[in-house]
């Protein structure tokens, strides 16, 4: 996607810049005061800055916020083989550039698998991760048939454009709706009206599912040490609830100190559809580590 042509309708336009970290051109939005606890925030795969659009000012009262897209999504260049481990270092690359320190790294899908990547890797050390409908084991859901057909798409070098080109002919509403069970508002199925017809955008998101290995995201989990949130939507149908289920017992058998917390009513995209919900939690389980004093 191009900034000068495609801008127009990027949430918080004010808070992005461009930085040139790991080999790579990153799209970075950042706010709150400069002298706040760094939160890391990570979108999932097809998604940009843009789904961060209501949690991010109000966490951003009380953190300073650091969200880019994705390697390939939205305004940052492309990485040539996105595997999640070359996905993890482009992000450790980037923070290593801004010069910060995440105290938390909140990730949303496959965001939260580079999240515990990267912790696994040791190529960071939050004080805390936070995991939104973390894709984080292999999954039976909508999700499990991503990977094998997007390697179908990915091979030929015309299928990101007509990927793109076929979704003018179906109404997003109902695809998001379908693909993840949450109920979205006009404003944000326009996004991903214009994400998914942008054969860039879409080409970014094949890329990454095609070169995605949750088998190696699953052996992560037992070398993440710090304390964990999992928030997940009851409703999701692209990561089945159980997933955080599952790892909540994976983590508390290791000894790590685990919050697990579902949510009625939400699907997949739960945090664009409940901003305030997800802060609160976020908020109350950062006061609850020290990494925020209260007020």
């Amino acid at each position: 996607m191009r900034w000068d042509v495609d801008s127009a309708h990027v949430p918080h336009r004010d808070w992005s810049r461009f930085v040139t970290a790991g080999g790579l051109k990153w799209h970075v939005q950042e706010a709150g005061p400069a002298d706040a606890p760094v939160l890391l925030l990570i979108h999932g795969t097809g998604a940009t800055t843009h789904s961060f659009a209501g949690l991010a000012p109000l966490l951003a009262e009380r953190f300073r916020v650091i969200i880019p897209d994705l390697p390939g999504h939205g305004f940052t260049q492309k990485l040539n083989a996105p595997d999640p481990d070359a996905v993890a270092k482009a992000m450790a690359a980037l923070v290593t550039e801004l010069g910060v320190r995440p105290a938390i790294i909140l990730g949303h899908s496959v965001g939260a698998a580079i999240a515990f990547m990267m912790v696994a890797r040791g190529l960071v050390a939050p004080q805390a991760v936070v995991s939104l409908g973390g894709a984080l084991l292999p999954f039976a859901g909508v999700g499990k048939v991503y990977p094998g057909l997007a390697k179908a798409l990915f091979v030929n070098p015309f299928m990101p454009a007509f990927f793109s080109f076929t979704t003018r002919f179906q109404s997003m509403t109902d695809l998001l709706a379908r693909w993840t069970g949450s109920r979205s508002t006009r404003e944000q199925v326009a996004h991903y009206e214009r994400l998914f017809r942008n054969s860039s955008h879409t080409g970014g998101a094949l890329a990454l599912m095609a070169h995605w290995d949750l088998d190696t995201i699953e052996r992560s989990i037992a070398h993440v040490k710090c304390p964990v949130l999992l928030l997940h939507g009851e409703r999701d149908q692209t990561v089945p609830p159980s997933t955080s289920h599952t790892v909540e017992r994976r983590l508390a058998s290791h000894g790590v100190t685990v919050v697990h917390r579902a949510l009625p009513g939400l699907g997949h995209l739960a945090h664009e559809e409940s901003p305030g919900v997800h802060a609160q939690a976020v908020i109350e389980f950062a006061l609850g580590l020290g990494v925020l004093s209260a007020p």
